[in-house]
């Protein structure tokens, strides 16, 4: 191959059939258009599903299915920690049942804790402290749990939920209610 000057001769001294020098002009041309109209569906799908999921005021509890929240005037923001939901049906931890309110009602053992939630609770606990998170945000964060109960809830639930969560070593208890009217 002779030595050229320096210049825009790449395609004609160098054959290369796959990016359409001179021999091969019957091919279709290599710039591909790129279809935007379905890239921009997907995203704006995106952004609906993203602003449906996550609310813009920072609620941290979502609306549960069977639990009517007790009315109350005075309220404090929640702060973020775990969450106790418990309904007509059953007491759950971050959304997975842990008890049976039937049973917790029923039962007339001298046993106080739920044995479920209180391994939970420690194994939250025990999580929480291996999480890199600054000492102010753990101290202030450090026995903290939002307990949300539906108003119909026998007291002895509640009272056997937050024997359990104290003696979990979670001594903050905040109530999720609905905020009533002045």
């Amino acid at each position: 191959m002779p030595i050229h000057a320096p210049g825009p001769r790449l395609l004609s001294s160098v054959p290369f059939r796959f990016l359409g020098g001179k021999r091969d002009t019957a091919r279709k041309p290599v710039n591909a258009n790129l279809n935007l109209v379905p890239f921009i569906d997907i995203m704006t799908m995106l952004v609906v599903f993203l602003l449906s999921t996550f609310s813009a005021t920072g609620e941290l509890l979502m609306s549960q299915r069977g639990v009517e929240l007790p009315k109350a005037i005075n309220d404090k923001e929640l702060e973020r920690a775990p969450i106790i939901t418990i309904t007509r049906d059953s007491v759950a931890f971050k959304g997975d049942a842990v008890a049976d309110t039937k049973a917790l009602v029923d039962d007339q053992s001298a046993e106080w804790k739920i044995p479920e939630l209180f391994d939970r609770l420690q194994l939250e606990k025990f999580n929480f402290e291996k999480q890199d998170i600054p000492e102010e945000s753990k101290a202030r964060m450090r026995g903290l749990i939002v307990l949300q109960a539906d108003r119909a809830v026998d007291a002895k639930i509640l009272n056997r939920v937050m024997k359990t969560a104290y003696a979990a070593e979670y001594t903050e208890v905040m109530f999720a209610i609905a905020k009533k009217k002045k």
